[in-house]
């Protein structure tokens, strides 16, 4: 029989045990009545051999193997007992052990699919992205740095580049309003180096990747549902796209994770041409494609690092290098998920170790409470001690009463921490990877359980071993509110933990809430009140010609200008604090220096519409256009670096192709926020439209309103459609709206930290309150005796408050200590602000002092109205 069937048939066996023990017994009184002894006698003589019946049950009961578990649900049923007797101190230790564990769960299920678990595709390990290098710079590779490798190279089983993380814009034409497909355009073995494969249909094979090759695309398995119902036959169908007809070959798998591109939902073949090698001013030649490779078997990341840098080092006839594509500072192999993580790392690390604290914070204040119940419940504990009890057994039965609390604390928490997902989805800063991956599942139920043990265990531990010690015989003696004051010094010390503790997340959020102020308080270089963009991206075959491209930009500007409320609106290649990242030039002056500048190919007015401030020169306008003598403006930042105490005006400066014509200087502008407000990256060159060597595709229009900016968005679209309704808009946003995206990542932080500090606050101001109202209550008999002896009651406030306020003093040094350490991890999301910023400290400091001042004023009342008569009465 089995110790669950034993344990399940308990009340049966105990019966079974109680009949064998009446029957040898009775057997043994009869044996002796046979041998002449007389019944009284005969069956106290058995009775003495068998020994006590309760004994031999309990050694019965060992013999079985399941005494542990009867003990265990003894311990439960009293323990729940126990905590149902007490509903206010149960509620408010869940609750707090709740939030705790809530908190960490979510954070939890954030961090644990970006930094922890491998990506979703087979043996992620060994996917490898390459990069070029130039001065210890990565930078993206060209398609023919690409063929080479994968030609030359012997350590990797595929090799793939696509478009470097901007997905080939798609327009789904013919519908009532267009639909914008975000997609990718990869080379032919992009899906085998990820080492996945269509669900239905073919991947890609080197035939279709060719130059002018066939039309085809893979869809995701989501645009397949919600475009085409989930069409089996949509294999060989085809389909338009930007005017074209494209044969769908294949469907992701359901699930499918594209972490370098996860918006993309349709791949197309890159088709560059393998054959333009010679022409170095080609799209062939761009530093814009993303590398990726998966390793061979058995082949390490050092190893095929040795090998790239072994080819970058070695040219051979067959594959020429340019000198801006030589490999002469060799290359860069990184493993897929270091790369995908590497940008927002930090930043989690820093949560995570922030969601710690208030979870360690959580669980001293529930130590706390315990402790205290603890010192109330001496008489009972002396009293089981005096029946028979084993220390063991008092530490046993503490732990499943804190265990059962957690446990309470654990259910309530992943309620908590259901809600804390859906904020940190909503919350999330750009750029965040894996967004779709991040919920709760198994793996969070699994860190959730685990976490609730560890914390029952934790919380319990201290309050287990220290009412457990002493003489507890002795304790009778004394009243159950009674304490000897060695006692107080552990709680004393888990008080100052938590002050110290949230010190740390104070300081931290007060930190980053100075650095987010400093950050939007720094200059802009444009007046972003007002001010509306929108990104419009011509499409199909009537706009292959770079003229008719230009007509459209034009009529649709004409279009938005005659808007109601519209102040000014322009175009431009290029917008401050998109994201965009597609737009550097080299420039090359008079005097042979040459630099890499944010091309700005604009329409005329673009300057007025920003609010861009003109510093010397003039802006440039509707006179220089295509024909005209080429005009550029250049920033203040390029002035002064190139023309130190020198008139730029009339100068020449080269920017794009090196067969164009060089451009002449005729104003100086403001330097502008190019891509954070952190980074200051101002050198940059504008151009109008009708003197660019090429058109763009897409624009970005900015139009500035006479009132809200964001309730022109309708009627600019509108206006937009009624030049040709089938070019699609996106990215439709206030340029209010990009400047807090452009910093989500430090809001999203200064956010967490400032909702994680006031929880650690508010745990550390209960914490004060519990120690010095127990400390009260225990000391009511001295209170009342000094009061007798003539103390006022600014004395007794004076000595509680006092005492709280000594404690609180201890924890501020201890945290601004360990603040100041922990200050490090912050630096990279910190702008104009010092980790050791006086300002944030002293904020910190008074703020604490406030809250705890607070906390112990409430019980420092209570005490300085003790009647001291009452109180000695009682005594």
């Amino acid at each position: 029989m089995t110790w669950w069937q034993r344990l399940s048939r308990r009340n049966q066996m105990e019966e079974q045990l109680e009949k064998e023990i009446r029957f040898h017994l009775e057997q043994h009184t009869a044996d002796l009545i046979a041998q002449g002894r007389h019944p009284e006698e005969a069956r106290r003589q058995a009775r003495l051999a068998l020994g006590g019946p309760e004994q031999v049950k309990e050694n019965c009961r060992d013999a079985r193997g399941t005494r542990w578990l009867e003990n265990l649900w003894q311990d439960l049923r009293y323990a729940v007992r126990t905590l149902r007797q007490r509903p206010g101190f149960t509620a408010v230790g869940a609750l707090t052990l709740a939030l705790g564990i809530g908190a960490s769960t979510a954070i939890f299920s954030a961090v644990n699919p970006i930094l922890f678990q491998t990506l979703p595709y087979p043996q992620a390990g060994r996917i490898m992205m390459i990069w070029d290098s130039f001065q210890g710079v990565r930078c993206d590779v060209t398609f023919h740095t690409y063929r080479e490798l994968a030609a030359r190279s012997r350590s990797f089983q595929a090799m793939a580049v696509m478009e470097a993380w901007q997905p080939a814009t798609i327009g789904v034409t013919g519908t009532a309003q267009p639909e914008r497909l975000d997609g990718q355009s990869v080379s032919a073995g992009y899906f085998r180096a990820l080492g996945v494969s269509p669900v239905l249909g073919r991947d890609f094979l080197p035939a279709d990747d060719r130059f002018k090759g066939p039309h085809v695309a893979i869809l995701s398995d989501v645009l397949w549902r919600r475009r085409f119902d989930g069409d089996s036959a949509i294999v060989g169908r085809e389909i338009t796209l930007d005017g074209d007809l494209y044969t769908v070959i294949g469907v992701m798998p359901r699930g499918f994770e594209n972490v370098m591109a996860p918006s993309a939902e349709i791949w197309a073949p890159l088709q560059y041409d393998a054959g333009n090698i010679g022409n170095y001013e080609s799209q062939e030649w761009g530093h814009h494609l993303h590398l990726v490779g998966r390793l061979r078997p058995g082949v390490t990341a050092d190893r095929a690092r040795r090998e790239l840098n072994a080819i970058a080092l070695a040219k051979v006839g067959d594959f020429p290098r340019p000198r801006f594509a030589s490999l002469q500072y060799g290359l860069m192999v990184n493993s897929l998920q270091d790369e995908i993580t590497r940008g927002v790392k930090p930043l989690l690390l820093v949560v995570l170790g922030a969601v710690m604290l208030v979870l360690l914070i959580a669980s001293v204040n529930v130590t706390n409470l315990l402790l205290a119940r603890c010192t109330q419940r001496r008489g009972e504990f002396s009293m089981r001690a005096a029946l028979g009890a084993a220390r063991s057994r008092l530490i046993r039965q503490l732990l499943a009463e804190s265990l059962l609390l957690a446990a309470l604390g654990g259910a309530l928490g992943m309620l908590v921490a259901e809600s804390g997902v859906e904020a940190l989805v909503a919350l999330s800063p750009a750029g965040l990877p894996r967004l779709s991956a991040i919920a709760v599942n198994g793996a969070v139920f699994a860190f959730a359980v685990g976490i609730t043990a560890l914390v029952g265990l934790l919380v319990g531990l201290i309050p287990a071993l220290q009412g457990s010690r002493g003489d507890l015989v002795a304790g009778i003696q004394q009243g159950s509110r009674r304490t000897v004051g060695a006692r107080h010094w552990t709680r004393r010390v888990l008080v100052v933990s938590e002050v110290a503790l949230a010190i740390v997340l104070l300081v931290s959020a007060g930190l980053l809430f100075r650095s987010i102020q400093r950050l939007f308080a720094a200059a802009l270089g444009f007046d972003a009140a007002h001010l509306l963009s929108m990104q419009v991206q011509e499409s199909g075959h009537r706009y292959d010609d770079d003229g008719a491209r230009s007509r459209f930009f034009v009529q649709a500007l004409e279009a938005v200008r005659h808007v109601p409320g519209v102040a000014a609106a322009a175009f431009t290649s290029l917008l401050p604090l998109s994201g965009e990242q597609y737009g550097v030039y080299g420039t090359q002056f008079e005097d042979g220096n040459g630099y890499d500048v944010f091309r700005y190919a604009m329409t005329p007015g673009y300057c007025e519409t920003m609010g861009i401030a003109l510093r010397r020169g003039r802006l440039l306008a509707e006179q220089d256009a295509a024909g005209a003598p080429p005009a550029v403006l250049i920033s203040e930042s390029l002035a002064k670096r190139e023309f130190t105490g020198q008139d730029p005006i009339g100068r020449h400066v080269h920017l794009g192709p090196l067969n164009r014509p060089w451009y002449t200087i005729v104003g100086v502008v403001g330097d502008v926020k190019q891509t954070s407000l952190a980074e200051s990256q101002p050198d940059a060159a504008y151009i109008t439209t009708a003197q660019s060597w090429s058109a763009d595709n897409s624009m970005s229009l900015v139009v500035r309103a006479r009132g809200d900016a964001a309730a022109l968005a309708p009627a600019i679209r509108k206006a937009i459609w009624s030049v040709d309704k089938d070019q699609p808009i996106v990215r439709v946003a206030t340029m209010d709206t990009l400047l807090a995206a452009s910093e989500s990542q430090r809001r999203f932080a200064m956010i967490v930290f400032e909702a994680f500090a006031m929880v650690a606050l508010l745990l550390a101001g209960a914490g004060i309150y519990g120690v010095l109202s127990g400390n009260v209550t225990e000391r009511m008999r001295e209170i009342g005796v000094r009061s007798a002896l003539g103390a006022s009651r600014g004395d007794i406030l004076a000595l509680v408050v006092r005492q709280g306020m000594a404690l609180t003093g201890i924890g501020v040094a201890i945290g601004l200590i360990g603040a100041a350490a922990a200050s490090r991890a912050l630096v990279t999301l910190l702008f104009g602000v010092s980790r050791l910023d006086p300002a944030s400290y002293a904020g910190v400091i008074a703020l604490a002092a406030g809250v705890s001042a607070i906390a112990c004023w409430v019980p420092a009342w209570r005490a300085a109205r003790v009647d001291p008569a009452i109180t000695l009465k009682g005594e």
